[in-house]
């Protein structure tokens, strides 16, 4: 599964980095060390202390827990600085994990990651819907909130997948390089959740 997140400002990264240790699946399930990552692909590279003015948390805690981040290889020192004043950056542009595994203590430890990037996305989107009354009239009715309920087989429903990942695709190079936005072009969230809904019962047209 990617998690979607923006490209490192600066530089070109790879595009992903794949998870696959369940050590590095609980470990990257941590609220704060997600934001972290989140953040250093948007506003990166910054120290420690940047990290806790961004989050609110304690410089100690932000550093503790990039270093952590390094040690699974989401995050890397940056040239330039020392000790807590020392720069980081995401070592990727995406993370992934597994959909699915036949070992069972790395599926358990990808499904735990995966509740809590649901999560995250819910507590991202309730703070848009609480500040959209801000936003001018044009970007309220641009924005997207609904869903579809499709019948689809597995190879369609990943088919749609990449199909979707074409559309998004020509605009990922403006994450890293300003002169491609046109006037006006902001950064938005594009959330793609997807899944069999047991909670609807199949049935066949007689």
């Amino acid at each position: 599964m990617p998690e979607i997140s923006e490209p490192q400002s600066g530089g070109e990264s790879p595009r992903s980095i794949r998870l696959t240790d369940p050590r590095a699946l609980r470990a990257y399930a941590h609220p704060l060390r997600m934001s972290l990552v989140g953040l250093l692909r948007t506003s990166g590279p910054f120290t420690a202390t940047r990290a806790a003015e961004l989050t609110g948390e304690s410089v100690a805690s932000c550093s503790y827990h990039l270093r952590i981040l390094a040690k699974y290889g989401l995050v890397e020192e940056a040239p330039g600085g020392r000790g807590r004043e020392k720069p980081w950056r995401a070592t990727a542009r995406y993370t992934e994990w597994p959909e699915h595994s036949e070992d069972a203590t790395v599926a358990e430890a990808a499904d735990a990651l995966s509740a809590a990037v649901v999560e995250r996305y819910f507590e991202r989107v309730t703070r848009a819907m609480e500040k959209r009354h801000r936003l001018p009239a044009e970007w309220r009715e641009a924005e997207q909130f609904g869903d579809s309920v499709l019948h689809l087989t597995a190879e369609e429903l990943a088919g749609l997948g990449e199909r979707i990942d074409e559309l998004l695709r020509p605009y990922e190079a403006r994450a890293t390089d300003p002169s491609l936005r046109p006037e006006g072009a902001r950064p938005v969230s594009i959330l793609r959740i997807a899944y069999l809904d047991q909670d609807i019962p199949d049935s066949e047209e007689e």
